[in-house]
């Protein structure tokens, strides 16, 4: 058997933590092989910590460039530390955010250019890609005020920027989902919780029926 990496992406507060943890033991009980969760950034010591300096929102002067090689260099600990060793052991790698995030926020919201944090990503992943990607996709609005109810004492510096800054990056994670339709596919996150999940399990097993046996 070998490992597959698929990734949960989705403009802010669309629930991808929660989703993933629901879509994990569902997917377990599917397949033989081992299915572990990750996330970005962070995912590992190194990573971890260079994501509390991207995340901490005293860090107001940080350069848009500067945290996209950030997020790139996070990435790279990650992958080399957990997730190639988790799909060289033949495990199935379920990760909360990848290089989609970073095309999408620094890409799209910082507005450095989508190509040009791709082609940095390309370099500090050597070209991996996810086998799928489940996009929890719903108006940033709905987003934005869930983490206003749920979690305001949880944001972060990405969290707190403008509403104008969220739409950008939803855009280009819509530019995503068109651009690659066969491994990027679109979820209702609007939906209840159970339909969300139901969706997403459903997703991986038409993509991949391969791996997980149809129930």
């Amino acid at each position: 058997m070998a490992g597959l990496f698929i990734t949960l992406e989705g403009p802010d507060g669309m629930g991808k933590t929660t989703v993933l943890k629901q879509l994990l033991p569902l997917l377990a009980q599917k397949t033989a092989q081992p299915v572990i969760e990750t996330r970005e950034p962070g995912g590992s010591q190194i990573a971890e910590q260079i994501r509390q300096v991207l995340l901490d929102v005293n860090n107001t002067k940080m350069d848009d460039r500067t945290e996209a090689l950030l997020f790139a260099a996070a990435r790279r600990q990650h992958l080399v530390e957990v997730v190639l060793p988790a799909l060289a052991a033949d495990k199935i790698v379920l990760s909360d955010r990848f290089v989609d995030s970073s095309v999408a926020y620094q890409g799209g919201g910082r507005e450095i250019g989508e190509q040009a944090v791709y082609d940095l990503n390309m370099f500090a992943t050597a070209g991996l890609t996810p086998d799928l990607t489940l996009l929890l996709d719903g108006p940033v609005e709905a987003g934005l005020a869930r983490i206003q109810k749920f979690r305001q004492d949880q944001s972060d510096r990405l969290d707190q920027e403008t509403l104008a800054f969220h739409q950008r990056v939803r855009t280009s994670y819509l530019h995503l989902a068109a651009e690659f339709p066969k491994r990027v596919i679109k979820i209702d996150a609007m939906q209840p919780l159970e339909q969300v999940v139901a969706d997403c399990l459903q997703q991986v097993q038409n993509h991949l029926p391969e791996t997980f046996q149809r129930s």
